[in-house]
C-alpha cells in the first residue's frame, strides 16, 4: 500500500495525508444554509420533462389564479426584491377576511398574562422580527409576544382563538421559505425565552429541553457529556429546537443519524384553541395508538405550537477526518459514494458535493478560502467525513476506501485534512455556497429531493435551456439525494423566470422527487405542494389542519395552498 500512495503523491499530483486527525465535530464552523426560494410566476407554461422519464398520476395543475392586488399595506402581502431572494419586483396575496384586526384592548390583555417585557410593541424590535433572516419578506406584525411558560403559551392562544386573531410561531427565524415571519399583521409568538434543559438522561442520552433552547448551545450542552445533537446546521448558533422539529431540519449529520421523525421521541405540543397536548414521552419504544408527534414535527407550526422536546442524541464519538475529493464526472460522483458506503460502512457521516462552478463561486466571493485542490480543474468535488471511536481503524477503513477508489479510477485528485484548521477548511468551501451566491447577484433558488442517478441532470439540463441567460450551480447533501440549484443572474427578470418555473417543478416531478428537501414549503411553496403530493393527500392535510385549527390562526398561508386560490403562485404587476 506504501507503495501505491508513493505512486500517486508523486506521479499523479494526489496528496492524500493520511495522518488522519482528531476533531471535534463542533470544530466545524457554522456557515449560512443554503437558502430556496421559488418565484411567483405570471403564467404557466408547459415544458419538456426529462428523456425516459415518465409523468405522475396526478390531478393537472389549473391555470395560475388571478391575485388582486390592494393598495393597503395592511390588507395586501408585499414582498420586495432582496438580494437573497427570487422573486422579481413584488406579489401580492388577498388577507383572509376570517381574521381580527389587532386593537389596544388586546395587546392590554397580552400585558397581564406576560408581563411588560413579554410584550413587544417596539417599531425597530418588530422590524427585525417581521424579517426572515435572508431579507427575502418583511410582515407588518405590530406585537410580538415573549411566553416563558407552557401556560402563557396556552392563554395567548386561547384568546386569540376566541377573538380570530392570526397567530404565527417563531423560533431564531432562520427559515429559508417565508415560513416563520408574517404575512399580513399576525401576532408574532417568539418562543425565545422559554429556553431551559429539563433534564439529560446521561446513560440513555435522552434530552428534554424548552422549545427555545438554541441547537448550538444544546450541543454544547450534550457534549461536555459525551453525547452529540443529531443534526447539524449552519444557523445552529441561531436557530432553536422546536424550530427546527416545526420544520423537520434536515441538515450534514442526515446521513448518519437520520431525521428528526426518528429522533424526536416526544413533544408537548399547545392546540389552537390552548389544550396542552401533553406528548412528553421519552421511550424508544411506545406503540399505543397513533403517533401524534409525527404531526407535528414537519408541520411548520400550523397544527400547533410546540413548546417542549425530547430527542435522543447519539454518543459524541472521539475520531473525525475529512477528505476533499475531485472527480472526472458525475457518474464517478456516484459510484464514489457507493464505494463508501461499502468500504467505510457505520463511519460515514457525511457525504456532499459541489460542482466546479460551485467552487469557483466561493473563492471568487468568499474572503479567507482556497482552493484545497490548486491544481486539480475537475468537474466535480466531494466532501467526505469519518466520525468513529479509533482513530487508528477509522484510518485504516478511510485509506482502503480511498485506494480502492484511486485504483477504480474514480477520483483524480484529494487530500485529507491533517489537522482541525484543515478541515474546517474543506467545510467553509462547502457551506459558504449559498452565502457566496448571495453576493453573485440575483439567486434564484431550489431545494429538492431527486433519485441519486437523475440529480445532476436537472442542473445540466437548466444550463442547456438557459444558455448564456444565467449561470447555473448545482451541490448538495448526496448522502441522502438533496440537490440545491442555485441559478445565477445579473438581475431578477420575468422573462428569465419564466423559463425557469414550472419546469423545474415539473422536472422534479417527473423523477418522482420533491420540491421540498428540507427547508420546507413555508410561504413560499405552498400552492407548489401538488407537485409533490397527490390532490387526496393534500385533501388529508387539509382535513388535520381544520380538525386541529378550525379557525386557521396557526401560521396562516403556509403549507397548503389557499383553498380559493390554485396550486400555482401568481404574481401580479
Amino acid at each position: 500500500m506504501k507503495s501505491i500512495w508513493k505512486s500517486f503523491r508523486y506521479g499523479a499530483r494526489f496528496r492524500f495525508m493520511m495522518t488522519g486527525s482528531r476533531m471535534s465535530e463542533q470544530s466545524r464552523p457554522s456557515a449560512h444554509v443554503c437558502g430556496n426560494y421559488y418565484s411567483m410566476k405570471a403564467e404557466e407554461s408547459r415544458v419538456p420533462l426529462p428523456h425516459g422519464s415518465v409523468a405522475p398520476i396526478a390531478q393537472p395543475l389549473p391555470a395560475a389564479s388571478q391575485i388582486v392586488p390592494q393598495s393597503d399595506p395592511r390588507h395586501a402581502c408585499t414582498f420586495h426584491r432582496r438580494r437573497y431572494g427570487s422573486a422579481p419586483g413584488h406579489s401580492r396575496v388577498v388577507k383572509d377576511g376570517r381574521f381580527a384586526a389587532l386593537k389596544d384592548v388586546d395587546i392590554a390583555h397580552f400585558r397581564q398574562i406576560l408581563g411588560d417585557r413579554g410584550v413587544v410593541v417596539d417599531s425597530d424590535e418588530l422590524k427585525v422580527a417581521n424579517t426572515d433572516w435572508m431579507n427575502k419578506y418583511e410582515g407588518h406584525s405590530q406585537l410580538l409576544l415573549r411566553p416563558q411558560t407552557t401556560q402563557q403559551v396556552s392563554e395567548i392562544l386561547q384568546y386569540c382563538h376566541a377573538g380570530r386573531l392570526a397567530v404565527v410561531p417563531q423560533g431564531g427565524n432562520t427559515g429559508l421559505v417565508g415560513g416563520s415571519v408574517p404575512v399580513f399583521d399576525e401576532v408574532i409568538l417568539n418562543l425565545g425565552a422559554m429556553n431551559k434543559i429539563l433534564s439529560f438522561d446521561e446513560a440513555s442520552g435522552i434530552l428534554v429541553c424548552e422549545a427555545g433552547c438554541i441547537l448550538e448551545s444544546l450541543d454544547n450542552y450534550v457534549g461536555s457529556r459525551g453525547h452529540t445533537m443529531p443534526l447539524d446546521l449552519g444557523a445552529k448558533g441561531s436557530c432553536q429546537i422546536g424550530g427546527n422539529v416545526s420544520t423537520n431540519a434536515g441538515g450534514l449529520r442526515l446521513l448518519r443519524y437520520g431525521s428528526l421523525h426518528g429522533n424526536v421521541l416526544g413533544l408537548e405540543v399547545v392546540l389552537a384553541d390552548g389544550t396542552v397536548l401533553d406528548l412528553l414521552g421519552t421511550l424508544r419504544k411506545d406503540n399505543t395508538g397513533y403517533d401524534l408527534k409525527q404531526l407535528f414535527i414537519g408541520g411548520e407550526g400550523t397544527l400547533g405550537v410546540v413548546t417542549k422536546v425530547s430527542i435522543i442524541t447519539p454518543p459524541k464519538l472521539a475520531s473525525t477526518n475529512v477528505a476533499f475529493l475531485a472527480c472526472e464526472d458525475y457518474v464517478s460522483c456516484q459510484k464514489t459514494f457507493a464505494e463508501a458506503k461499502q468500504q467505510l460502512g457505520e463511519i460515514l457521516s457525511a457525504f456532499e458535493f459541489l460542482d466546479r462552478y460551485a467552487l469557483e463561486m466561493v473563492l471568487k466571493h468568499l474572503d479567507g478560502t482556497r482552493d484545497p485542490l490548486p491544481d486539480s480543474k475537475q468537474k466535480f468535488y466531494l466532501v467526505v467525513e469519518t466520525t468513529g471511536s479509533n482513530q487508528i481503524h477509522d484510518k485504516e477503513k478511510l485509506d482502503a476506501f480511498l485506494e480502492s477508489a484511486i485504483e477504480k479510477g474514480l477520483i483524480t485528485d484529494g487530500a485529507v485534512a491533517q489537522d482541525i484548521s484543515q478541515a474546517a477548511s474543506f467545510w467553509k468551501v462547502r457551506e459558504g455556497i449559498a452565502e457566496a451566491a448571495g453576493k453573485s447577484g440575483a439567486v434564484y433558488k431550489y431545494d429538492l429531493s431527486i433519485p441519486l442517478k437523475d440529480l445532476y441532470t436537472l442542473v445540466e439540463d437548466m444550463r442547456s435551456r438557459l444558455k448564456d441567460f444565467a449561470a447555473v450551480v448545482g451541490y448538495g447533501h448526496m448522502g441522502d439525494g438533496n440537490l440545491h440549484l442555485n441559478i445565477l443572474a445579473p438581475k431578477y427578470d420575468n422573462e428569465l423566470l419564466a423559463q425557469i418555473e414550472p419546469y423545474v417543478y415539473e422536472w422534479t416531478a417527473a423523477v418522482k422527487g420533491s420540491i421540498s428537501a428540507e427547508h420546507g414549503l413555508g410561504f413560499m411553496k405552498a400552492k407548489a405542494i401538488h407537485y409533490s403530493k397527490s390532490t387526496a393527500a393534500v385533501q388529508v392535510m387539509a382535513g388535520f389542519k381544520n380538525l386541529l385549527d378550525p379557525r386557521g390562526i396557526l401560521n396562516p398561508y403556509k403549507v397548503l395552498p389557499i383553498p380559493s386560490e390554485s396550486p400555482v403562485i401568481s404574481e401580479a404587476s
